[in-house]
C-alpha cells in the first residue's frame, strides 16, 4: 500500500505528486504531527489515503516550518534518535515456525523446509545443519515488523520541495 499525495494547485513539477509506500510514510507523518501539530490538525487523516490534505497556505507553513527543521539539525537529531531507538527493540519469535527455525506447516512441507541444508553462518547459531524458515532463516527469531518503518533526512527534504510547490494537497 502507498500514500499518493497530489497538489491540488501544482506550481511545479515536484509539487504535482509526492508518493511514499506506507513503510515510509507512517514515520514523515508521525514527525509532522509530533513537531508541527498546530499545522497538522488541519490535515484530519495523516495516515490514510481518503482525500485528506492541507490547502496552499498550510502547505507552504508546513513547508517553511521542515526547512527550518532541516537546516537547524532538528530532523537529523530527530533520525538519529529514532534510529538509536529501533537498534534498541529485541528480535521477535519467529510466528510461522512457532520460534524453531524449522517451518513446519502446509506451506513449509510443500517447500520442502524442513529438509534444506543451512548455510554455515546458520548452522554454527543454531547448532543444526538442516531445516529452515523462509522468515527467520532458520533462527527462530526474526526483527521486529517495526524496524520496516524507516525515517530518512532526505524522504523530509523531497516532502518539503512538494509542499513548497503543490498549492495544497490530498493524500488519496
Amino acid at each position: 500500500m502507498g500514500m499518493d499525495i497530489y497538489g491540488i494547485n501544482a506550481t511545479t513539477e515536484k509539487g504535482s505528486y509526492f508518493r511514499n509506500n506506507i513503510w515510509w510514510w507512517r514515520p514523515l507523518a508521525d514527525y509532522i504531527l509530533e513537531n508541527h501539530g498546530d499545522i497538522a490538525v488541519n490535515c484530519e487523516h495523516w495516515h490514510s489515503n481518503d482525500g485528506a490534505g492541507l490547502d496552499e497556505d498550510l502547505s507552504l507553513a508546513l513547508a517553511k516550518r521542515l526547512e527550518e527543521d532541516l537546516a537547524t539539525g532538528k530532523v537529523q537529531k530527530y533520525q538519529d534518535a529514532y534510529n538509536y531507538e529501533r537498534s534498541l527493540i529485541p528480535r521477535e519469535d519467529c510466528d510461522l515456525c512457532g520460534a524453531t527455525g524449522i517451518r513446519t506447516d502446509k506451506v513449509g512441507l510443500e517447500m520442502d523446509m524442513p529438509n534444506k541444508e543451512l548455510p554455515p553462518e546458520i548452522a554454527s547459531l543454531t547448532g543444526r545443519t538442516h531445516g529452515t524458515c523462509n522468515a527467520c532463516l532458520g533462527v527462530g527469531t526474526r526483527e521486529s515488523w517495526s524496524l520496516s518503518y524507516p525515517f530518512d533526512i532526505e524522504n523530509v527534504r523531497e516532502f518539503t520541495e512538494f509542499l513548497k510547490g503543490c498549492g495544497g494537497f490530498e493524500i488519496c
